[in-house]
């Protein structure tokens, strides 16, 4: 491919694929889908994506959103996936970074806030649409297993030493790590760490 950076966009609709093209062009080459049908065919053919945008579909014949999230970080672990919904409420946020999203956009947003989410996520940060956090007021909180890992590292265990004690691979250790980011407003692990304890979600 003539770029340096490959971009997965699926979306049902064409003209939105093409709108995020033109937004971040010409410095990536991209593949499109209209669902995540084809997702593991075309990691398999092109190779490592640097980011995939995916659709925050309902489920129906095709894959929903957060099922074809789960397929692409299963098959590609650590992409940086960013989801792209209408709804900008507390639960859709907290579905898409729980099947593994890296950040979440909703669709009423412009475009300049896509392309600060594809900013965030290549520097290994999180993001959250301001407009979709808006919505409550509210950040969706961790999960059981991210607190734990959280707990994990806060009593000085590496990433290697809490897969080992949880019974997990190390790179599952580090997708709900960086999951717990956008859910908890942290920069870092380190600062996601600090909140946990402050916010009492870990001892």
């Amino acid at each position: 491919m003539g770029a340096d950076r490959c971009c997965m966009i699926i979306d049902s609709h064409p003209v939105v694929r093409l709108g995020i093209r033109r937004l971040l062009e010409p410095s990536w080459d991209f593949e499109e889908l209209p669902d995540g049908r084809g997702v593991v065919e075309l990691l398999s053919s092109v190779g490592n994506f640097e980011v995939a945008i995916v659709e925050m579909r309902s489920a129906g014949k095709a894959p929903s959103g957060t099922t074809t999230i789960r397929n692409l970080c299963r098959h590609q672990p650590g992409l940086a996936v960013i989801a792209y919904g209408q709804r900008a409420d507390r639960h859709a946020i907290g579905e898409a970074l729980g099947a593994g999203a890296s950040a979440y956009v909703s669709k009423r947003s412009s475009p300049a806030t896509m392309r600060s989410a594809v900013d965030e996520v290549l520097r290994f940060n999180s993001f959250i649409d301001p407009n979709a956090e808006s919505g409550n007021g509210e950040r969706p909180a961790v999960t059981p297993r991210q607190r734990q890992i959280l707990q994990m590292f806060a009593d000085g265990h590496s990433t290697e030493e809490a897969a080992k004690r949880l019974g997990l691979s190390a790179e599952t250790v580090r997708t709900h790590a960086k999951a717990t980011l956008p859910r908890l407003g942290a920069r870092d692990r380190a600062h996601a760490v600090a909140i946990a304890l402050r916010s009492s979600l870990i001892d």
